[in-house]
């Protein structure tokens, strides 16, 4: 019989181990724990399995869960193991001594130690650090554990896995923050260093122990941090850069670009991604020669690339935002999760990308394939969802194998197992018979007789859908981010005002007079009867305009400015007193006063004019009225007029203004920056130039 695949969770009450297909039964010889348990892990060889208890860390081996060893350390909050299980590596909170020292809360400990001594607690330690950051807290090893890396200020030092007493070598890097070691047998390590005073981020590659000069490097901008994905064979890296910030305003979460490099110096590139957006996922492929990226705004785009960074076959649109090889490399497993449904679309890629199956894994946070290729494990996990918590094994085809509910579900993971333990075998040429538990949910579950469409509202039933409503896999627009939370006016159909429509009336072809038309049935009663004044209104204005009453064109006389002794707020209210000084003083029939304020429009001067005799009657002597071709010039000259060479001349004057200032902040021992001594050097360029316009000082 084939090895059984094997995984491990750790819940609320204590940690199990699974042996999964085709057993589906609990590990024997394995007593589970219970209680406080803060962390547990598998070492990457998979022959290891531990986890760690308020009082010690305890190792067993994960074929049979017998106990290896225990390690007396308290309180330690993660674990790791070197590549071949050889080392383990325990992290505490940072805390201090009597002294006030810190405590060296890292440390390296022997899995097995022959010349053990009973009861010495530290027989099997092999080194200690510091180590305040919890993120990217691990040592770094190659993959024979030859050396291994820690980064620390400006550089990263490199120890001899048996000696962490000594630094073995040192990288010296200005301003490093991350790195990666390669898992290949070429040993290369990729260093990156984030913008800092106006200079771009780099992201260097160099070989162990040459660090002379880098054998490939890439700088870019917009990258605050990266993360740096290494192919299973050491030959590539993609650099997924990140900015905390977008400032173009499209995104809330930053901005994400895409980089490749090669080990050797042969290529680098920005990979260019043809849709906007952010990007959601990259994952290289087991074979170390593709690499499948998630991007774009939603619905998303999936497409695969080569080591040259050239697409190779993009996939539909849709709800996704992971991408998952299998160990083989012959399955690729394309989902959304998240705020997502939770579909996992399983394309073989043998078969020209061909579609097996969708998997509905709604609220699912954790999704990996299985070591041997055919199954795929989900699992809902707190606290990001503290209810309906449990482990689920799906086959490759699309079937539910395995099905367990668990009470606040905090990790789970598969046991790491060489690909020589599994071939590649044809998995759907014997479909495997589901576990009872699985049989058992689906017998619980309640398949919809009719699919749930999305909600109308009664008023959009029975038409076609606006383009701004339909995702652009069916057919809809694409979605397009300028910045801005308003689709707009007349966007893809949406805005644009409608009749209103009654169900089941014939539309209404010709308008009656009152009935609301071009949205007025939304707005009440004083707000139709404010519109129809203002409507009113500016026909009157444009009728006056067309009679030459108001002085829109040229050869009118400018109204003439309000008095300089009356304060700013009467002069913004002169509108408000000139009607109530009429409402109070004239006290004839409203049909008079129509009259005599239209008398008064056709023989008085325009609205808003300012009699200089400063009467305020019905009657105004337009005798001494200056003709038009006597007006005054009452053109107001901007600060920034003037012929082309006047501007010229200020906008250098400006930059001389600015360089002696740039002289003083560096006579003050102040240190500038590169642009700004280059600005300085061009003073002469500057004064020249303003000599041949005839500028003088």
């Amino acid at each position: 019989m084939a090895t059984p695949t094997q995984l491990a969770y750790r819940t609320l009450k204590g940690i199990g181990v699974l042996d999964a297909a085709p057993i589906y039964e609990p590990l024997p010889g394995f007593s589970k724990p219970e209680g406080n348990l803060r962390c547990c892990v598998y070492s990457p060889c998979g022959r290891y399995f531990a986890w760690a208890s308020p009082d010690r860390v305890t190792v067993i081996d994960a074929s049979v869960g017998h106990v290896v060893t225990f390690l007396n350390a308290q309180n330690v909050y993660e674990i790791g193991f070197s590549p071949l299980g050889t080392f383990i590596i325990t992290w505490q909170r940072p805390a201090k001594d009597e002294n006030g020292d810190a405590v060296k809360n890292l440390k390296v400990w022997r899995v097995v130690e022959e010349n053990a001594q009973d009861g010495d607690d530290e027989h099997n330690v092999v080194g200690r650090f510091v180590q305040k950051s919890q993120t990217g807290w691990n040592l770094q090893y190659t993959y024979d554990e030859k050396y291994c890396a820690r980064v620390v200020a400006n550089e990263v030092q490199f120890y001899q896995s048996g000696d962490l007493g000594t630094v073995w070598n040192k990288l010296r890097v200005e301003g490093v923050s991350d790195f990666a070691v390669s898992p290949g047998e070429n040993h290369s390590i990729a260093v990156f260093v984030p913008e800092r005073k106006g200079q771009p981020a780099a992201v260097k590659v160099f070989n162990v122990p040459n660090f002379n000069a880098p054998v490939s490097q890439k700088n870019f901008f917009k990258g605050d941090k990266v993360q740096l994905k290494w192919n299973d064979q050491g030959t590539s890296l993609i650099v997924l850069a990140q900015t905390e910030v977008d400032k173009s305003g499209k995104s809330y979460y930053g901005e994400t670009t895409l980089y490749l490099l090669s080990a050797n110096g042969g290529f680098d590139s920005r990979i260019d991604l043809d849709k906007d957006g952010p990007i959601h996922d990259v994952t290289w492929s087991s074979n170390s020669k593709e690499f499948g990226v998630v991007y774009g705004y939603m619905p998303a785009k999936t497409t695969i690339f080569n080591t040259r960074a050239e697409p190779t076959h993009s996939f539909a649109l849709g709800p996704r935002n992971t991408i998952l090889f299998s160990p083989h490399g012959r399955f690729v497993l394309v989902a959304g999760f998240g705020n997502l449904a939770g579909q996992m679309d399983i394309y073989d890629l043998s078969k020209d990308y061909l579609k097996i199956c969708t998997i509905e894994a709604s609220n699912a946070s954790v999704c990996e394939w299985s070591p041997d290729g055919k199954h795929i494990l989900t699992a809902t996990t707190s606290p990001r969802l503290r209810v309906d918590n449990g482990v689920r094994i799906w086959h490759v085809g699309g079937g539910l194998m395995y099905n367990e509910e668990l009470q606040e579900l905090y990790h789970v993971t598969w046991r790491p197992q060489s690909a020589t333990m599994h071939p590649l075998e044809n998995p759907f040429h014997q479909m495997p018979t589901p576990h009872g538990s699985a049989l058992a949910y689906l017998g619980t579950v309640k398949t919809p007789s009719k699919p749930a469409g999305a909600y109308r509202p009664p008023g959009a039933r029975g038409t076609t859908t606006p383009l701004a409503f339909m995702r652009e896999d069916q057919g809809g627009a694409a979605y397009v981010s300028n910045g801005s939370l308003s689709l707009g006016s007349g966007v893809n159909g949406f805005g644009k005002p409608r009749r209103r429509e009654v169900p089941g009336a014939e539309a209404s072809s010709v308008d009656t007079p009152g009935n609301a038309v071009d949205g007025d049935e939304n707005l009440s009663k004083a707000a139709q009867k404010n519109k129809k004044k203002r409507e009113a209104k500016r026909a009157k204005d444009a009728s006056d305009r067309a009679a030459g009453l108001t002085p829109s064109g040229e050869g009118v006389q400018p109204a003439v400015a309000p008095s300089p002794s009356r304060s700013p707020e009467r002069r913004d209210r002169r509108g408000h007193e000139r009607n109530r000084s009429r409402n109070d003083s004239d006290l004839r029939p409203r049909s008079q006063q129509g009259r005599r304020g239209h008398s008064q429009r056709r023989d008085g001067p325009p609205r808003g004019f300012n009699n200089p005799n400063g009467t305020n009657g019905t009657h105004v002597d337009t005798s001494h009225r200056p003709s038009p071709s006597m007006a005054p010039d009452l053109t107001v000259t901007s600060p920034g007029g003037g012929t082309p060479q006047e501007k010229k001349i200020r906008a250098l004057t400006k930059k001389l203004r600015a360089i002696d200032d740039l002289k003083m902040r560096r006579a003050g021992g102040e240190i500038l920056e590169g642009t700004q001594i280059k600005k300085m050097e061009t003073e002469d360029s500057v004064r020249r130039e303003l000599e041949g316009l005839g500028y003088v000082e």
